[in-house]
């Protein structure tokens, strides 16, 4: 069963990421999908949910380019370590475009019942999307916190 699962999650990322191959999303995502993070916003119920999450993607970093660096399955779960890599040409979370090249780390884990994805946790480094954009000054020396 893990492989199995394994073979889906990898799926989506191939097709449906990397080959902007939309109408995957139908046969890989479960109508009842609840895409769950700290970025995501609207709502994330259904396969045309994940499709506008998609697009929101690509609208900021048409050349996007997903890497999965590793996974983890255990029964009816699988955890996908990616790395996310392309160049802000697009509005993306309120940032216009830059012409930066970002490069950033995370993890879905995806529950998978039935051949399908039935929802997807993910968690990645938005503060360091944002520092290489520009968008957020790159973190300091931290403040002396004595009493003066």
């Amino acid at each position: 069963m893990s492989a199995e699962n394994t073979a889906i999650v990898r799926r989506l990322y191939d097709q449906v990421w990397n080959k902007r191959n939309l109408e995957a999303i139908n046969e890989l995502v479960s109508p009842s999908h609840a895409l769950q993070g700290p970025n995501f916003s609207g709502s994330s119920i259904g396969p045309e949910a994940y499709k506008r999450q998609v697009l929101r993607f690509l609208e900021g970093y048409p050349d996007l380019r997903w890497t999965i660096e590793d996974t983890i399955a255990d029964e009816d779960k699988v955890v996908a370590c990616w790395t996310i890599s392309g160049t802000h040409q697009g509005n993306f979370m309120g940032v216009s475009a830059t012409g930066k090249k970002i490069s950033v780390d995370g993890m879905t884990i995806h529950h998978i019942a039935g051949g399908k994805i039935m929802d997807s946790h993910s968690i990645w480094d938005t503060l360091g999307m944002m520092q290489q954009l520009g968008a957020v000054p790159p973190l300091g020396k931290a403040k002396d916190a004595s009493a003066r």
